[in-house]
């Protein structure tokens, strides 16, 4: 079987879990016997192009003239069996799926985002949930807020796009969706039920899980979306020392917020920025490992890291959490979630500690059952061969 792999990757001083999703899915594409065509393109790329490129840029997105004539090309001398388009924007453009379908090849689209509706890819807008352009024939609403780059003229070039590749979006072949709320987004917007399959990613085996350690670890990136501010506030709702460690590992825009948290309170470390073996060295340390978005979070990796590495997970109920962490598993669920409120979340803190033991076997088997390569990758390999 013979499959194009199409992505337009982030820019790399971004780190994008996408990005590394898409790397891992083509490896394990290929150990499983799948000829991989690499169709990549880079955000990157942009800062090398010539003016008259450049100038052409802003038009990418609705129809990437260059990207058509390559992908034409790659489809006469290959003849592959499918397309597996990731993230098109903005340099191979929707437009790919159309080429495809022109040329016979049926197109799978892996939805990690809510961009068929929303500019910004996030249902979140001025630190809340926004769901204002639902609905909408033209996200008015994300031009008159500059929800795409924070720029009006980018926004009303995104939502165009939008609407424009309505019926694009409704001709793709199968839908991967990567969770249950990602099926709903996409019936939502009218797709099928007969279009879509929900299969996860998956994440490389760590091994037999360590010992629980002790404590809470949050890691991830310390932005207002991610919860970080939400967890201090439940946090320091308990005496210091009352819930042992709590460790917060990252980056982002509200690092000062985890600075000072540590200052204050001597349960609470900040580890700073962690390479994959520190991320390791912190899951050993840890109990409950916290993922606390305040938005939709489609399919925060560090749940499943969590899961692989034995840990349960205490999360707000929001987004793909609840799907992940298997809350409604008649085998029982590998961790908690809650409403993305301080008090609720205050409140399952000492439950977590207490009850971590008894949910870390789950957190392993519900990993091994749904999250590993083997297994989604058999999965993957279904779709492309019903198609």
């Amino acid at each position: 079987m013979q499959v194009i792999v199409a992505h337009n990757r982030y820019r790399e001083a971004q780190p994008s879990g996408e990005n590394t999703i898409v790397d891992q899915e083509i490896i394990q594409l290929r150990a499983a016997g799948v000829e991989v065509l690499p169709f990549l393109r880079s955000s990157d790329e942009i800062a090398e192009f010539s003016p008259a490129a450049k100038a052409l840029l802003p038009i990418s997105p609705i129809y990437a003239p260059r990207a058509q004539q390559e992908l034409s090309r790659l489809i006469t001398e290959h003849r592959p069996d499918v397309l597996h388009l990731h993230n098109p924007y903005p340099l191979l453009s929707p437009w790919v799926v159309r080429t495809a379908h022109k040329h016979g090849v049926p197109v799978v689209q892996t939805v990690h985002n809510y961009r068929q509706v929303c500019s910004s890819g996030l249902y979140f807008r001025d630190g809340r949930i926004c769901q204002d352009c639902r609905g909408r024939a033209l996200g008015v609403p994300a031009i008159v807020h500059r929800c795409y780059r924070g720029s009006r003229a980018q926004s009303a070039l995104m939502a165009t796009t939008l609407a424009v590749h309505r019926p694009t979006w409704r001709s793709v072949d199968r839908y991967i969706a990567l969770t249950s709320g990602i099926a709903d987004h996409l019936r939502d917007y009218g797709i099928p039920d007969d279009r879509i399959v929900i299969k996860p990613n998956g994440i490389p085996d760590p091994g037999t899980p360590a010992p629980l350690g002790e404590g809470f670890l949050f890691f991830g990136r310390l932005s207002p979306e991610k919860g970080v501010g939400l967890l201090l506030d439940a946090w320091r709702r308990h005496p210091d020392g009352a819930l042992g460690p709590l460790r917060i590992a990252g980056d982002g825009e509200l690092r000062g917020l985890a600075e000072a948290a540590a200052a204050e309170r001597g349960d609470v470390e900040f580890l700073g920025p962690l390479d994959r073996a520190g991320v390791a060295a912190a899951l050993r340390s840890t109990a409950v490992v916290l993922a606390v978005p305040t938005w939709h979070d489609v399919l925060p990796t560090v749940v499943i890291e969590a899961l692989a590495a034995g840990r349960p997970v205490l999360g707000t109920a929001l987004g793909g959490i609840p799907y992940l962490v298997g809350a409604h598993d008649p085998t029982g669920p590998a961790g908690w979630v809650v409403p993305a409120d301080p008090a609720a979340l205050a409140a399952a803190l000492p439950t977590a500690r207490a009850t971590a033991a008894d949910l870390a076997p789950l957190a392993r088997t519900r990993y091994e059952r749904t999250f590993h390569p083997d297994v989604v990758t058999r999965q993957l390999v279904d779709v492309y061969t019903k198609l």
